[in-house]
């Protein structure tokens, strides 16, 4: 129940793919089973990009804040990208064919990444015309050579990315305020350089231009019916469109571009004008008309469009009239100023070694044909390579097996060569953790620098050791004939620092200068590198009276001036005559085919399929044995067994008639022992009816002890309640004496009272008479 705001397919596993929610976390689902695969955590805002390498097995998000690189083999977070809030990332994404990562920041800078050591490669500068366009749209081409970004202007920038430059700016109509979105249209016959771009603007409109004439080529959508985004497809044959209305609408290049493409119309016709616009008016209408997929319009009507589209070319291409392009390497590089370094310092910069190599190389990177090789397994060859090369670190081990079983599974030849561990090994250590790259190089290597070894295989290469011996035997006839004298063949001189490619005799430091001169130069280099390291060391070498010596001085270590040995390496290269020179048979250097990888059949197959055949055979032969052994050993085993059952049978026998023995004796001591408890518990029955008398008599006394005690407190409590009774007598008698006596008391005083009351009323009548008298006297 939460929104999607990313997706993304292609996968490693096809049926994966990954999908970016509203709660800022990325989950990972199954088509076929339809279910919850993994589920990433780690973004704070929402995830509005997810970007998957060639190979299918990393990914990086991209949110507002951050952008996290994702390993989608164990799903779980390699790096992390943290940038302040002020700037802001816009998209951080693979570029295609190639391990580089480009993050787009918002405030219009660009670097790139190496995606497996996250070192900077590079920046794109600014603009040299001081514009500045705020990037919100990105799209590369197929070869990953060509980056077009488009953001709140009407200028689309087109940036070089093999010369890191900006190298032309198209300007789009005036009604163009922003690009929202760029995609490139691929073609099928133009190796991944695409040349007509799409620019999706604000009003809805689509536009694809052709990059190198700077024309419309046609367009999609209108205002009435806009664009919202536009997808597609891998050949170049569909545009899937949503539109503003919610609709999906499906258009067909080929049919947008007819109109373009059809051929002009006769010379020697004569029309009349205002009928063939009219007439062509109408065919486009009609045209228009079977390419609608829905009611709306899709297609806007043609019109003249030469001078729509501007163009500023700010780097000229002066680099395609160069006479020396054949020295110019797929990455920008200069060959012949590469030479001239190397000459000048002896070596190449340490930094840029790799880089310099995989250029004079020209890998191809073909991270699918590598990844259908790889999966393929362990070859059968070098399943046991640990018990015959024991290296200490597991990775080198691993990477090593990896990189010689997919080099068999590319040709059968490479799972019967015994020395392919030694001469891919110093390699593998170079690149242990680009195992692609690793790859590419030797296989490189094998395909130009082995030419003709494998012609009398499983025997050294006898042509070319041949070849060293000429040469050797023109320079210094000397050390040839001191070498016949004591048996010493090319094969013990020559053929163990070829198939070891000088990593037994030479330090890590002289190893890799001296092939950056080998790499530098023709395949014959490396033979001429042979017969100049016999050549400098001549003394120790002619006073060496043992075939062992010089066959342990050609397997260790040496005191040797390696640039006195790269120096000879060129003396010898030109001054060896024409008709013995390794040159004249040896072929230029061809590099590894994009796409796929070459065949290599350079080798007797009837030898190698009759080893394969053989080893089959005795495989088979030691798998019969191994399955008789068994069947003996399981027969044998059943023998053993039944003897040992027969015997553990008889010997429980015996254990039985011994415990059925024990058994009786113990049943006779159980009934002895029973007899005697009977007895004794007839014994104890008599001693507990005794007691049980006893207490009976006891219990019937003590009841009548008990009843007897009974009667008497029922006496002495009749006693108490008839002596409280008597009190309670005596307590009611004392309070109405009391009562008696107050009441008399209150009628005495009430007695006296009422006296009181009359003798008053007495008086008061004595002196009302003797007022009368008194008054009848006056008047009298």
């Amino acid at each position: 129940m939460q929104a999607c705001t990313a997706m993304a397919f292609t996968l490693h596993r096809k049926s994966e793919f990954l999908v970016a929610l509203a709660d800022y976390s990325v989950k990972c689902f199954d088509k076929d089973s339809k279910e919850l695969v993994s589920w990433m955590r780690g973004h704070e805002s929402t995830v509005t990009s997810i970007s998957v390498h060639g190979s299918g097995r990393y990914a990086v998000t991209t949110s507002n804040d951050t952008a996290q690189l994702w390993d989608l083999d164990t799903f779980q977070r390699k790096r992390k990208l943290n940038v302040r809030q002020s700037v802001g990332i816009q998209k951080v994404f693979f570029l295609p064919l190639s391990n580089t990562i480009l993050s787009c920041f918002k405030d219009n800078s660009i670097f790139a990444w190496e995606s497996d050591t996250l070192t900077c490669k590079y920046q794109l500068p600014s603009p040299e015309d001081g514009s500045m366009v705020r990037y919100k749209a990105f799209a590369v081409t197929r070869d990953g050579r060509m980056l077009a970004a488009g953001g709140k202007s009407n200028n689309v920038h087109l940036w070089c990315l093999t010369s890191k430059q900006l190298f032309r700016v198209l300007q789009m109509p005036s009604t163009v305020r922003s690009v929202r979105q760029l995609e490139f249209l691929p073609d099928s016959f133009d190796g991944g350089s695409s040349q007509v771009l799409g620019v999706l603007s604000q009003d809805g409109i689509m536009r694809f231009i052709n990059i190198q004439t700077c024309k419309l080529a046609f367009d999609i959508g209108s205002h009435d019916g806009g664009i919202v985004t536009s997808s597609v497809s891998p050949n170049g044959r569909y545009i899937a469109s949503v539109m503003d209305n919610g609709s999906v609408n499906l258009y067909s290049v080929q049919a947008l571009t007819k109109e373009i493409n059809k051929p002009p119309p006769p010379l020697v016709k004569a029309v009349d004008l205002s009928k063939d616009k009219d007439s062509t008016v109408e065919k486009s209408k009609a045209s228009s008309e079977r390419v609608k997929v829905s009611a709306d319009r899709i297609c806007r009507p043609w019109k003249s469009k030469e001078e729509i589209v501007k163009t500023r070319i700010l780097r000229p291409d002066g680099d395609d009239n160069d006479s020396n392009k054949e020295n110019v390497l797929p990455t920008g590089l200069n060959k012949q100023r590469l030479l001239a370094l190397l000459k000048g310092f002896g070596e190449y910069p340490t930094k840029y070694r790799m880089f310099i190599w995989r250029s004079l190389l020209q890998l191809p990177e073909n991270h699918a044909a590598f990844s259908s090789l790889t999966d393929k397994g362990t070859h059968p060859q070098y399943l046991q390579l640990h018990q015959e090369y024991p290296i200490k670190s597991r990775k080198l081990l691993r990477v090593l097996q990896r990189t010689l079983s997919a080099l068999a599974h590319w040709s059968a030849i490479f799972g019967e060569t015994k020395y392919l561990p030694l001469l891919a090994f110093p390699f593998v250590k170079l690149f242990q953790n680009n195992q692609l790259i690793c790859f590419e190089v030797v296989a490189t290597v094998t395909t130009n620098w082995c030419q003709h070894w494998f012609e009398y295989f499983p025997n050294p290469p006898i042509n070319i050791l041949g070849m060293v011996e000429n040469v050797l035997a023109h320079h210094d006839k000397e050390v040839l004939q001191h070498f016949l004298n004591f048996g010493v063949t090319s094969q013990v001189y020559a053929w163990p620092l070829l198939e070891t490619l000088f990593s037994e005799v030479l330090t890590r430091e002289e190893w890799l200068k001296l092939f950056d001169n080998v790499f530098s130069n023709h395949p014959s280099f490396l033979l001429m590198a042979v017969v100049a390291y016999v050549l400098c060391s001549r003394s120790p070498l002619l006073h060496c009276n043992q075939k062992e010596d010089i066959e342990y001085f050609f397997h260790h270590r040496n005191n040797l001036d390696i640039n006195l040995m790269i120096k000879e390496s060129y003396h010898l290269m030109d001054a060896t005559p024409a008709e013995i020179h390794p040159q004249r048979l040896l072929s230029e250097f061809v590099p590894l085919t994009k796409g796929q990888y070459p065949i290599f059949n350079k080798y007797p197959k009837f030898i190698v399929d009759y080893q394969s055949q053989e080893r089959e055979r005795l495989h088979q032969e030691e798998l019969e044995y191994l399955r008789e052994k068994q069947i003996t050993h399981e027969v044998e085993a059943e023998a053993i067994k039944r003897r040992a059952e027969d015997e553990a049978w008889y010997q429980q026998q015996e254990l039985l008639r011994g415990a059925e023995q024990q058994r009786r004796q113990l049943l006779m001591d159980e009934e002895q022992r029973l007899l005697y408890q009977r007895q004794r518990l007839a014994a104890i029955k008599r001693e507990l009816k005794l007691k049980e008398l006893q207490l009976l008599d006891g219990a019937r006394r003590r009841f009548l002890r008990h009843q007897q005690d009974q009667r008497k407190m029922e006496l002495k409590r009749l006693d108490d309640d008839i002596e409280r009774k008597m009190c309670m007598r005596e307590r009611e008698t004392a309070a109405v004496m009391q009562d008696v006596e107050i009441k008399q008391m209150e009628l005495e005083a009430q007695r006296r009272f009422y006296e009181q009351q009359l003798a008053k009323e007495q008086e008061k009548e004595r002196q009302e008479v003797k007022g009368e008298l008194d008054a009848n006297r006056r008047k009298g």
